[in-house]
This record gives C-alpha cells, structure tokens and sequence, in this order.
C-alpha cells in the first residue's frame, strides 16, 4: 500500500522521485505504528494538498507563484512528513506508548495539511492578504501573508485530517480537538517564521515546514501526557 501511495503520487506529478520515496518511508513506518488504518491521514493530507495545488493554477502562474510542475522534491515531503514520521518509529519497538505519540504523529500531519491549503487556497482565491505581524496589506503570496479564504480552508484541513483519523481508529476521538488546535497554532507558527525568519533569510521554506510541524506534534503531545496524568 505504501509503494501503491508512492506510485499514484509520482504518476499524478504530485512528487519528485526522491519525494515518492520519502513517502514510501513515511506511509510505511504510520502503518507500522498504527496498522493500516494509518494509512488513511496520511492519504487525507496527500488529497487535500494535491487539490489544493491545483486550484486556481491559471491564477497561480499568472501571479508567479505556482508549484513548480514537477511536483514537491524529497526535501519538502521529508519537511512535511518527517515530524509525523519521528512520532511513529518508535512505536515499532514500543508499542505501549501508542495513545500519546500518534496523538502528536497525527497533529503533526494535520499542521502539514493546514499549511499546504492555507497558502494554495489563498493564493488561488484570496482577493487580499495580509502579514501575520502586524497585519498590513501584503501581495498574495508573500511570505508570512494570510487571507480569510486560506486560513478558513487550513483550519478545515487540519480537522479533516484529525476527524479521519479518529475515525478510523488511529487515535481515540477524544484527542481531535486536540490535534486540530495543534495543526492550526502550527499552521500560525508557520506564517510566523515565514514573515520574519524567512523572509530575513535565515530560514528556507522546508526549515520553516519542518519547525512548525514539529511545534504542533510537541504541543499536542505535551497536552496529551498532562491530560493523561490529570486522570
């Protein structure tokens, strides 16, 4: 199924060579973890993104801001799905601490998704935008520049990720919420970094990806466990 994942995305020009087998590892070690039920947000995150992508192209190269066509390199996959990736490995060998790391491996898969829709949504329909810092006018797709439409559809995509993983059973319903706080406050910190750390140069996009994703695996993670000692 993994390889099967690989393929459809390669094949869709979704990713590169190295991004398909970046995600060979990824889809690999959540079923690993979860069984295959985990495969099924991380096939979430990959038809929420590649839709995304592609809405609104025209307008996307007309503004000079479009995906580059031959889809996401291993670098971006391995930004977007390492933290959720490091969640799940040790649950291989230690399989008792299941309802807290893929509590973190899912939200960080749900900040992946809200970031990725966020800036495609709102670059494809957004008729302003704005810094995340201080709120003023910004061009689309600046950088650290948010929109009502993107935003609205990065904290759609972070449930949906959650809630489909709830349902099928990789994380107790409980922990949705939960998850979708964390993918969205990732999806903030996102912005954040890309408008100040970024844009100064001091960051690249796939830093600014993987920072983010491992703050919303760390913040659903860290409200797990105390949850978890409060019962």
């Amino acid at each position: 199924m993994a390889i099967g994942f690989a393929v459809l995305a390669r094949v869709t020009g979704s990713v590169t060579d190295g991004g398909a087998v970046m995600g060979i590892l990824a889809a690999f070690c959540l079923m690993m973890a979860a069984g295959l039920a985990g495969f099924m947000p991380l096939l979430t995150v990959f038809l929420l993104t590649a839709i995304a992508t592609r809405w609104g192209s025209g307008r996307k190269r007309a503004l000079g801001i479009a995906e580059r066509d031959r889809g996401r390199a291993a670098s971006q996959v391995a930004a977007n799905l390492g933290a959720a990736t490091l969640c799940s490995v040790p649950l291989i060998w230690f399989p008792q601490f299941r309802g807290i790391l893929l509590v973190g491996a899912i939200a960080a898969l749900a900040e992946a998704a809200a970031d990725t829709v966020s800036s495609e949504i709102g670059q494809a329909v957004a008729k302003y935008a704005y810094m995340i810092t201080d709120f003023r006018s910004a061009p689309i797709g600046t950088n650290g520049a948010i929109s009502i439409e993107g935003t609205l559809s990065g904290c759609f995509a972070a449930g949906l990720v959650a809630w489909v993983s709830a349902l099928f059973g990789v994380v107790n319903p409980y922990w949705a919420p939960v998850i979708t706080i964390a993918g969205i406050a990732g999806m903030a910190i996102d912005s954040v970094l890309g408008a100040t750390l970024e844009n100064a140069g001091r960051m690249g996009n796939d830093a600014v990806n993987f920072v983010s994703t491992v703050f919303a695996a760390d913040l659903a993670l860290v409200v797990a466990m105390v949850a978890q000692r409060a019962r």
